[in-house]
């Protein structure tokens, strides 16, 4: 079982990973239900989830979800002292602080561009972040950390990446860096001209020339000459012959 759940977490790593862009150290952020869960469960989450997600954790929350635990008193106090121990995003609240879950879901706003993981055992909040793409979700269960399959709005965005109808902005920097590589931006106001490989000569050069043909009927002037030539020739010695011979009679 063990084996399975590590295997299914690697696949859905490197789906994110290939896709969202998601790199060491991984961030989660983590609110209290989730901290009373691992408490609960004895489970050792600075321990265990690096091996887990395969690679570097950041734990993080945020002050809002410090607060939510702090008026909630000693029931959570366990928690609040695990939530303690981790580093603090700072969010957009700060003066009307808000609930937990509404702070996390501000924190993956406009497309999660700190790629954040959300870690929460409360249903409500985790169906919401399953309606945004590009955010990994875990939560406890049978007392073990369980990184949750892509959401269906997570594949349909991939889905669309894969037929160049979106492209996401860290792969549009990747594209232009390779441009300016290849040398297929404008420098200079003009585009670069690629240069033209050497080649062999045109085929149609290669080719005989036809002799240009005579219209029909017809024969070029210099044998026309020729004939007319004969022909007179031809009249001058008859009319010669026939004078001598009446000479003679």
């Amino acid at each position: 079982m063990k084996l399975t759940r590590q295997k299914h977490a690697k696949k859905n790593m490197g789906f994110y990973k290939n896709n969202f862009g998601f790199r060491e150290p991984f961030q989660v952020l983590l609110d209290g239900t989730f901290c009373q869960a691992a408490l609960r469960n004895k489970i050792q989450i600075r321990e265990q989830l690096p091996g887990y997600l395969g690679g570097a954790v950041q734990l993080c929350t945020t002050r809002c979800v410090l607060k939510e635990l702090q008026a909630l008193g000693k029931a959570l106090y366990g928690a609040k002292l695990i939530a303690q121990s981790f580093q603090v995003r700072n969010c957009s609240h700060h003066k009307d602080l808000v609930s937990g879950s509404g702070c996390l879901l501000s924190m993956i706003e406009e497309g999660n561009p700190h790629h954040f993981f959300i870690a929460t055992q409360d249903q409500a909040l985790a169906n919401k972040v399953k309606k945004k793409a590009g955010v990994p979700l875990l939560f406890i269960i049978q007392n073990t950390m369980v990184l949750d399959k892509p959401s269906t709005k997570s594949l349909a965005v991939v889905q669309k990446l894969q037929t160049n109808q979106l492209v996401p902005e860290y792969q549009k920097q990747s594209i232009v860096q390779l441009k300016e590589q290849e040398g297929l931006t404008k420098q200079g106001g003009e585009k670069r001209r690629k240069r033209k490989r050497a080649g062999g000569p045109n085929p149609l050069s290669c080719l005989k020339k036809k002799k240009k043909k005579t219209q029909e009927g017809q024969e070029p002037s210099s044998e026309k000459k020729k004939r007319r030539k004969r022909k007179r020739n031809r009249v001058k010695a008859e009319a010669m012959q026939s004078v001598q011979k009446n000479e003679e009679e």
